[in-house]
């Protein structure tokens, strides 16, 4: 992952851990599990999912769309609940010291073996489960707020949060306390047993503060994929991607996450593992298909909310807070903000009708985009820009590729400039230019959203230049004109060596 990602890595692996929970001598009730992050090691601090709690709740989950419900205290939930908490030692630890290797294999009991001799060890083993238990629940009232106004109302219908695909068997009462746990979040105490070394003590990881990770900022999500199944092989799996946007506390992010990664820690690359934000909902679906992005709750306000709340619930409130993990740059002093990318300034919304979708802004009167966005030429469209102000500019499209054509692309002339919006400065040589769609089986009507088609502005380079100082089409109108090895490349097919010959 780079140099660069080394000492967030290595943060972010000795925060995370797995939570699971159980009912008292109800093995055949099943369990329950998610991600977590250790805040403080002694005493242990996690701070986990709620979702895992929420059939144990006394009253029921409705109990966490109360009105101005912020938190409950831990004996709300009853008193069967059992709650374990499994991580990976540290490289303090003498254990961390000395298994050293290769990757762990399964359990037995993992794999669904017997129990056998002693393998020899290959990898860092995991430590024994730990008994925790609830001090809290504990949500954002802002983020909920921010997730009702923007995926409520009459477009509830197109989404789903659940951890479950679309296809499969959830029942109405299981989704609906998935929703409603969403935003809910569990402060666990692990009960007294074998501490830590000396040098563990205090918190385990710094938080960034609320708005200081801007769009665009890279971002390493730590969670467990499938939870307390299998922590041999999938506990503290990393996942790279970006800040792709911000509402309030309600942060998207296209890091690949997994159900069971739920409650798993979001953090920075600079300062080194600052914790910016939980996994709310690894997965989501907007009318049947799966969207790429992760849902998250920035942590500032989440670990603000759990210390207003101990201070009401606990004597001992004034030494539990001070395990919190502080804010970077409150008592840590290290500097998080930067200017951020400037190829975000550049990205424009593109309506065209009923249909969007993006742009980039390569003049100040001329915007890329792709043909199946704006695909009529002399289609008058709108285009928004967000960055430095919000900007609503009329144009029409000047040019768009033949449906035939393996490039996807049109070309808007705008009627006002994009004041005070940077245009980027075009690559000479190939690297990444403009995200042209998914791919789509046409046989199964089955879409991959990790594999993309992206044109290169090599390709488009002199073409927009010519028609941006003569107003001429003619380079562009060679996109439709393709030469055939470019149309297989684009149609995942290798040329055949020779036609192929009946066998009839």
């Amino acid at each position: 992952m780079g140099r660069q990602w080394g000492p967030a890595m290595r943060a972010a692996e000795q925060a995370g851990c797995v939570v699971s929970a159980s009912r008292a001598g109800q093995p055949e009730a099943g369990s329950w599990s998610c991600s977590g992050v250790i805040l403080s090691r002694s005493p242990g601090l996690v701070l986990c999912h709620g979702g895992i709690v929420a059939p144990f709740l006394r009253a029921g989950s409705g109990a966490l769309t109360a009105a101005g419900a912020a938190y409950l205290p831990g004996d709300s939930c009853s008193d069967d609940l059992r709650l374990h908490v499994q991580w990976s030692p540290t490289v303090a630890s003498p254990a961390g010291r000395s298994e050293r290797g290769l990757p762990g294999l399964c359990t037995p009991q993992c794999a669904g073996l017997e129990p056998g001799p002693p393998a020899q060890p290959r990898g860092r083993p995991l430590q024994p489960p730990r008994a925790a238990e609830l001090l809290l629940l504990l949500s954002c009232p802002a983020f909920r707020a921010h997730f009702a106004r923007l995926f409520g109302g009459e477009a509830a219908e197109q989404w789903r949060f659940a951890s479950a695909a679309p296809d499969d068997e959830v029942s109405e009462d299981e989704e609906e306390d998935q929703l409603r746990a969403l935003g809910w979040f569990a402060l666990l105490r692990l009960r007294p047993g074998q501490e830590e070394a000396a040098e563990e003590r205090g918190p385990a990881v710094a938080v960034a503060p609320l708005g200081a990770v801007p769009k665009g900022a890279p971002l390493l999500a730590c969670g467990s994929p499938f939870g307390a199944f299998c922590p041999d092989i999938f506990l503290n799996t990393l996942s790279r991607g970006v800040l792709s946007n911000a509402a309030g506390p309600l942060l998207l992010t296209d890091a690949r996450c997994l159900p069971g990664t739920e409650g798993g820690g979001v953090f920075t690359a600079r300062p080194a593992g600052a914790l910016v934000a939980l996994v709310a909902a690894p997965l989501c679906w907007k009318a049947r298909e799966w969207v790429g992005l992760t849902l998250l709750c920035a942590a500032a306000p989440l670990l603000r909310a759990a210390r207003a709340a101990l201070d009401r619930l606990h004597t001992g409130a004034t030494a539990l807070a001070t395990l919190l993990p502080p804010e970077v740059g409150a008592s840590w002093g290290l500097p998080l903000r930067d200017p951020g990318p400037l190829w975000a300034a550049a990205a424009v919304l593109v309506e065209c009708g009923t249909v969007w979708g993006s742009g980039v802004a390569v003049a100040p009167r001329l915007v890329v985009t792709c043909r199946h966005v704006a695909p009529r030429e002399a289609a008058r469209v709108l285009v928004r820009s967000a960055t430095p102000k919000k900007v609503v500019v009329w144009g029409r499209v000047v040019f768009a590729t033949q449906e035939t054509s393996p490039y996807d692309i049109a070309v808007v002339s705008l009627e006002e400039d994009l004041d005070d919006v940077p245009m980027p400065v075009s690559a000479e040589h190939f690297r990444e230019g403009i995200v042209a769609s998914n791919t789509r089986d046409n046989n199964t009507g089955a879409t991959y959203p990790h594999l993309n088609f992206s044109i290169p502005i090599t390709v488009l380079q002199q073409a927009l230049q010519r028609y941006s100082e003569t107003g001429d089409l003619g380079g562009l109108r060679q996109l439709d004109r393709a030469p055939e090895p470019v149309r297989v490349v684009w149609r995942l097919q290798r040329p055949l060596a020779k036609t192929p010959r009946s066998k009839l």
